[in-house]
């Protein structure tokens, strides 16, 4: 019996050596850090352009496998995006795609829900393949407006519990709020206690609101929602408002919610608007020193509208208005400023 288990012990130790050495290394995650008030992935310049994907945790379609997933990522980034911001809370009753009670990160105690959590990982892993970054939207004022919160203790909770979660995923970066403001520099310290390394940021407000100078000192990036067509030809006024925050405070800015297209609601548009107007707006930040994120009309509308691509996805071939803009942003390396490029 002693030899028989002796000779057991050593064909494993064997077995799982040789496999061992049989695996291939696994390549370590990509990092997004900032260097000199620049993006920077794995040590080159990242040209930051977003996707408004709120619902990308919920959404059926883009979660069916991680084969039609990465299919997903790589219509984005073949469409110039290489960062979707996705939201964890996507709970609101505005009768959104895939909006409702179970479409959130969080119990009521602080606790994480598993199914989100783990769907969330899959998500960063296949996005990591694809040289994509996920700005994660923590909590959000429509949320809150409707009563559907976290007691301080238990935002507290989640703030760590996803900062510890998610330590491993590194093409990542924290919005703690959606428009709004609430215990920022609690959640921001909870963060970089668990995280030194992790980059944070806010959206303070609706638009036009830039933010206080104490949170915007303390935020590794800045992610304003910039004035829109109720103040003018946001083309020229949104592109002033970044470079006065990046004049002030020498750090990246991102035009996180820019101007509304398609419908009037949510702060959208009283009158028509055109491709061009997105074009030259994010031409014009880029010039500023700025970064985009695109928002889609289909998270001003409700689920099942016109403006809604049946995935429930923001496809950038489903929108012919969508479409010009998505056809600009591929080319962006023919149109951005040197410092932007992934190559000078």
């Amino acid at each position: 019996m002693r030899i028989h288990t002796t000779f057991l012990a050593i064909l494993f130790l064997l077995t799982t050596t040789t496999a061992s050495a049989a695996a291939p290394p696994t390549a370590p995650p990509a990092e997004i850090t900032i260097t000199a008030a620049r993006f920077v992935l794995d040590g080159r310049p990242f040209p930051y352009t977003g996707l408004s994907f709120f619902n990308a945790i919920y959404n059926p379609a883009f979660n069916k496998s991680s084969e039609d997933r990465v299919r997903w990522l790589r219509i984005f980034t073949q469409h110039g995006i290489n960062v979707l911001r996705i939201w964890c809370q996507w709970d609101n009753a505005r009768g959104f795609v895939d909006a409702g009670p179970a479409s959130t990160m969080y119990n009521a105690d602080g606790t994480l829900r598993p199914l989100p959590l783990g769907r969330l990982k899959e998500i960063l892993l296949d996005a990591d393949r694809e040289g994509v970054v996920v700005e994660l939207v923590l909590f959000c004022q429509e949320s809150w407006g409707e009563n559907i919160r976290l007691a301080d203790p238990a935002m507290d909770r989640a703030v760590a519990a996803l900062a510890t979660e998610l330590l491993p995923h590194r093409n990542l970066t924290l919005q703690i709020w959606n428009e709004m403001d609430h215990r920022v520099p609690e959640a921001l310290a909870i963060i970089k206690h668990i995280d030194p390394k992790r980059l944070v940021t806010n959206s303070p407000g609706y638009a036009g609101v830039l933010g206080n100078d104490d949170e915007n000192r303390l935020l590794d990036y800045l992610t304003p929602h910039t004035s829109r067509q109720d103040k003018g030809r946001t083309w020229e006024i949104a592109p002033r408002e970044i470079a006065g925050l990046i004049a002030k405070f020498h750090k990246p800015v991102v035009d996180d919610e820019p101007a509304r297209c398609g419908t009037g609601k949510f702060g959208g548009p009283r009158d028509r608007t055109w491709p061009t107007d997105h074009i030259l707006q994010i031409q014009a930040v880029w010039q500023a020193g700025g970064y985009p994120t695109y928002h889609h009309d289909m998270f001003q509308t409700g689920a099942g509208s016109p403006a809604v691509p049946p995935s429930g996805i923001p496809d950038p071939r489903f929108s012919p208005y969508h479409q010009q803009v998505f056809d600009f942003l591929a080319h962006r390396e023919r149109y951005q400023p040197p410092a932007q490029r992934t190559e000078p």
